[in-house]
């Protein structure tokens, strides 16, 4: 599946930078993976598994040519919604034109300042911004603090969903979605996201075809200090942060985007080196991706086609092996017979499929079969 993440936040937040260390990676990575094509404002960056190099080692041993398989990993296209302001629910920063890629984004990545930069400007409040530059209209808009900051970025979201819910109430015949979007409407005007309303099932279905931008997936990514940046000030970072924006903790991420910049020009092992004397495991861009994940409910299945290649594939949580079939390809679900199954413990332990199949531990599995995280899958199709 097509996994995009719409970056956005107020001018002087640090998210240009943030997206600068994420093109750093996808130029890096050029080579190896399909995406010299994209536009100039999206990213496209691997998902981290450590399980891909592992199942690679695993199939070399295991042929007899003794070749290592490329490794494709999932991708997560980030896209920069430039230009995102006070006020652009009527237009202001280009506002019409990025509202509408947040409508096409999977997740809504906001990035909120928390970091204090004398050399980066924040403004205390109207006056004093139309007093640094009365000519940029965008600078008037830019960073105050945390809290105002990510009020004014939601304020947008939903003044842009109002107008969509007034438009669709205003069109439609059908009684019912009239009186839902009249629903919406009430409770956008005191300022609930729709993400936040409550619905029933047959209500989702018909909240989800009007594409309102504040029904997106949330993640909030909190840009700290360099100096604040170490894993032990990370909880009480998130506990501060979510009692303020009163947000639960499991929203946070925690950035420094000038360090994660910095990462981006540097070799593996000197990354490591860096983020061990920080206490860091991964890089923060690392730990975003597996927080969309856990956001959007998504899982990774794994294939050695083979032995040509290890890739990784995104299916939602509790999607079927037909569905999972069908992510490879439209004939793999039509012409679906079975699916052989390997846990990716039992595959690593036992040195690939013929270990796995000689000890029983590679099965057959039907069309309803509940494809599990790391499950490495062959699948078995008609011609």
């Amino acid at each position: 599946m097509s996994l995009s993440v719409g970056i956005v936040g107020l001018p002087n937040v640090g998210k240009s930078t943030l997206f600068n260390a994420l093109l750093k990676r996808q130029q890096a990575l050029v080579a190896n993976y399909p995406f010299a094509t994209v536009e100039p404002n999206v990213g496209v960056v691997p998902v981290p598994d450590y399980r891909l190099e592992r199942l690679a080692q695993i199939v070399q041993d295991s042929d007899s040519r003794g070749l290592l398989p490329p490794v494709v990993p999932a991708t997560v296209r980030f896209v920069d919604i430039a230009g995102l302001v006070a006020g652009a629910a009527q237009g202001a920063g280009l506002g019409n034109k990025f509202l509408s890629h947040i409508r096409e984004v999977s997740i809504i990545c906001h990035v909120v300042r928390v970091f204090e930069d004398p050399n980066v400007i924040r403004y205390q409040d109207e006056r004093e911004a139309r007093l640094a530059s009365r000519s940029d209209s965008e600078s008037r808009r830019g960073s105050q603090d945390p809290e105002n900051d990510y009020a004014a970025i939601q304020t947008e979201l939903m003044l842009s969903d109002l107008e969509s819910a007034q438009s669709h109430e205003s069109k439609t015949k059908n009684k019912s979605e009239k009186l839902l979007t009249k629903i919406i409407i009430d409770e956008l005007n005191v300022g609930t996201p729709v993400r936040n309303m409550k619905f029933t099932d047959e209500e989702n279905e018909q909240v989800k075809q009007m594409f309102f931008l504040t029904n997106n997936p949330e993640i909030i990514v909190l840009n700290v200090n360099e100096e604040d940046y170490v894993s032990k000030n990370v909880l009480g970072i998130i506990d501060k942060y979510s009692r303020i924006l009163q947000i639960s903790k499991n929203k946070f991420v925690v950035i420094c985007a000038k360090i994660e910049a910095e990462l981006a020009g540097l070799t593996d092992e000197e990354q490591r080196q860096y983020l061990g004397e920080l206490g860091f495991g991964s890089p923060a861009i690392d730990r975003l991706i597996k927080k969309t994940y856990e956001t959007l409910g998504l899982i990774s299945f794994l294939t050695t086609t083979g032995g040509k290649e290890v890739k990784a594939w995104t299916i939602k949580k509790g999607s079927k092996a037909l569905e999972a079939a069908g992510e490879i390809h439209t004939d793999f679900a039509e012409k679906f017979i079975k699916a052989e199954v390997v846990t990716y413990d039992d595959f690593v332990k036992l040195g690939g499929w013929k270990g796995a199949r000689e000890h029983g531990k590679a099965r057959l599995e039907g069309k309803e079969y509940i494809v599990k995280d790391g499950d490495v899958i062959e699948f078995k199709i008609g011609s």
